[in-house]
């Protein structure tokens, strides 16, 4: 292919996550040469890319009824189905690109994503495998040998298969993501935090990394894995927290537990401070989790000063504003760690809202308003379970 060839930039843009710029070079292509086969096939991907399904799924289709003997429109076909979330089309795709040519390992690898979007994990296993035999170095097609492992219960095997990935590609953000996944399902969340915190310094953006985070970082609390076997056992799940009122002993173990993620979130963001200002690890914290550290360092002193004053003073609602202060700490590290943009607004929204209660019980003198505001600080840890959701298991 010679040098500056439109379909050479073209992979090259995409393989840059730059599918704008290589839709331009492909449309620019199409219009001088309309039946450029692989011109419709990658300009299909650039517009999945960009989640302009409806235009992807055309392309494909156009591509595919130009050269229906030749493998690579129906991989772009699959690629473009799979990541519609259409895998019955994207299966069939896959089908006749392998038949085609077989010995294509991303086909197979892809032929493994579609199977994990079924939850087809035996499947998922052999089309890993398969793939593996063409390609044995493939980091990719090996983490997910591993998360079918995970989702097989196969513990031994599914750490084997990660730690080989991230063996094979230190650099990869899936590897470490796969790898984390595999610590935490079997029971190992302080291993799974530092591989998570590893995926987000390589992907800032990888929001099911920063999810599964959060829920390694609240499973290395002892207390809060017994609540949730707990909870786990009953249906409802989250629901049992209305049952509070009619087994009074049990809301202690709640304050506890609220009081403990407090502490856990305010010594993960001295933590990240210290990191963020020291030399060796500095640009390592650049991101939101480190201007969130510092809010909620500073959010703790200022509360601390508000309760100091306020006891010193006898200003009940001031003394009080100071714990509704410091818990704010809560929600908003809630919110930094959440993945989806969304959903983090929506944290965020309820960190500020709270805030303003504070500082309204304050102006108004009623302390009632603080300490409210301060119980729904603390409860942020279950509230946000909800706007967040089940963190996410795919790759």
């Amino acid at each position: 292919m010679k040098v500056g060839d439109p379909i050479q930039r073209a992979r090259t843009l995409l393989q840059m996550r730059r599918p704008a710029d290589a839709e331009r070079e492909l449309r620019g292509l199409l219009a001088q040469e309309p039946s450029d086969v692989n011109g419709h096939a990658l300009l299909a991907l650039a517009l999945i890319e960009q989640r302009q399904v409806a235009e992807a799924v055309e392309e494909a289709h156009e591509a595919v009824g130009l050269a229906p003997d030749q493998w690579f429109p129906h991989y772009a076909a699959a690629q473009v189905y799979y990541r519609a979330r259409r895998p019955e089309e994207a299966m069939a795709a896959i089908r006749a690109a392998l038949d085609l040519q077989p010995e294509y390992a991303p086909t197979w690898e892809l032929l493994s994503r579609t199977h994990m979007l079924k939850g087809e994990w035996p499947l998922m296993t052999d089309a890993a495998r398969r793939g593996l035999e063409i390609d044995p170095q493939d980091s990719d097609l090996v983490s997910l040998l591993a998360l079918a492992y995970v989702n097989l219960g196969e513990a031994g095997q599914a750490d084997a298969a990660a730690a080989h990935a991230v063996q094979l590609d230190p650099e990869s953000p899936t590897a470490h993501f796969v790898y984390g996944l595999t610590a935490l399902r079997f029971g190992d969340p302080r291993r799974a935090a530092e591989a998570f915190r590893e995926v987000l310094r390589l992907d800032p953006g990888y929001g099911q990394a920063r999810d599964l985070l959060v829920a390694a970082l609240k499973q290395r609390n002892p207390l809060y894995r017994w609540l949730s076997r707990l909870r786990g056992r009953f249906p409802g799940g989250w629901r049992l927290i209305f049952l509070l009122p009619a087994v009074p002993p049990v809301i202690v173990i709640f304050i506890i537990l609220a009081f403990l993620h407090w502490v856990a979130w305010v010594a993960e963001s001295w933590t990240t401070l210290r990191l963020a200002r020291a030399r060796a690890t500095r640009l390592l914290f650049e991101g939101v989790e480190a201007r969130v550290a510092v809010v909620s360092c500073c959010l703790v002193g200022v509360g601390a000063v508000l309760l100091g004053l306020g006891l010193a003073m006898g200003w009940d609602a001031v003394a009080t504003a100071g714990p509704a202060v410091m818990a704010l700490v809560t929600p908003a590290q809630e919110a930094a760690h959440t993945g989806s943009p969304r959903r983090r607004v929506v944290l965020y929204g309820w960190a500020g809202l709270l805030g303003v209660a504070a500082v309204v019980s304050v102006v108004v003198s009623a302390p009632a308003v603080a300490l409210l505001g301060m119980y729904a600080a603390l409860a942020t840890v279950w509230l946000a379970t909800l706007v967040r959701g089940r963190p996410a298991a795919a790759i």
